[in-house]
């Protein structure tokens, strides 16, 4: 039956996949993934034979509307990213959107996601919480940081190595030094860390620690006064 999976591939350890989406994608008749190369080693380690086909940010406006008559001529297909759950960070909503508008079946599964352990293990509030993402790389990036240091809410953010310093450099500067922040690394991987203190102290980490690998920070809400 015609219908466009979204389907969550581990974020590190492969045994993370759910036992549902191992299913799924050795039942479809075809398999969006933004690297086919890296997808393919998850691939061949499930035994899912299913025909792989690129669909990533720089050619998703292009490819959206092939898909589309594929689903509509009947086809089932995953969409998968390299790791976690398409269209968090990945490409993914633009075709989901497509496919409503053409009244067309959308599911998705559930199953692995970097921000969510990385809040729940932070030791953060995480009743209420706003998910940012990556920060703007130039334009508009102090202006989106410093709505966030006004924030009552815990803040989850995605970063990279290079420029995680710089990063909570900033923050220190707009929200002061105190601030707790909790820096998650490479979850669910061999040297998966997670730090927690302050915003001064974990720039004395990441000075003494050079950081490697890919962040998740859960930054702590302004507090009430």
């Amino acid at each position: 039956m015609t219908k466009l999976y979204l389907i969550p591939t581990p974020i590190g350890n492969l045994k993370d996949i759910t036992l549902r989406a191992i299913e799924v994608l050795q039942s479809v008749d075809l398999i969006l993934a933004e690297d086919t190369r890296t997808s393919g080693k998850l691939m061949k380690h499930f035994d899912i034979t299913a025909p792989l086909q690129s669909h990533h940010m720089h050619n998703e406006h292009s490819t959206v509307p092939r898909i589309i008559t594929q689903l509509k001529n009947g086809k089932t297909i995953a969409l998968i990213s390299d790791a976690g759950t398409p269209a968090i960070s990945d490409p993914g909503y633009l075709l989901v959107r497509e496919a409503i508008l053409n009244q067309l079946p959308v599911e998705c599964l559930p199953g692995a996601t970097a921000f969510v352990p990385a809040l729940v293990q932070s030791g953060l509030p995480n009743d209420r919480f706003i998910f940012e993402a990556f920060l703007p790389p130039k334009k508009g990036r102090q202006t989106r940081m410093e709505k966030i240091a006004e924030e009552e809410r815990t803040v989850i953010l995605y970063e990279s190595p290079h420029k995680l310093l710089k990063t909570l450099n900033q923050f220190k500067e707009l929200c002061g030094e105190l601030r707790q922040i909790s820096i998650s690394r490479e979850l669910t991987k061999l040297h998966e860390e997670t730090f927690r203190g302050s915003l001064q102290e974990a720039i004395i980490h990441f000075e003494q620690k050079p950081p490697k690998g890919e962040f998740v920070l859960c930054l702590s809400g302004k507090s009430k006064k």
